[in-house]
């Protein structure tokens, strides 16, 4: 379970990074880059979900998982 965790919250402190640095570089490097920044924020909190919603097939208490590996039989 900690690994999920750590998984996620390294995403969504990369998204929190990426929207609060928009400011100052929307003040440095202009709009563009800034919405740039502001676009790749937003696309990764999806991706953080799933990316941490994935059961770890190593972890033997990771067993929340339907299907896959660590599946109840």
């Amino acid at each position: 379970m900690k690994r999920r965790v750590r998984r996620y919250a390294w995403l969504m402190g990369t998204c929190l990074v990426l929207f609060a640095g928009s400011l100052p570089v929307y003040y440095v490097f202009g709009v563009g880059w800034a919405l740039l920044m502001c676009v790749v924020a937003m696309v990764i909190p999806p991706f953080a979900a799933i990316i941490g919603n994935i059961s770890d097939p190593r972890d033997p208490e990771d067993h929340d998982a339907l299907y896959g590996p660590n599946a109840e039989r």
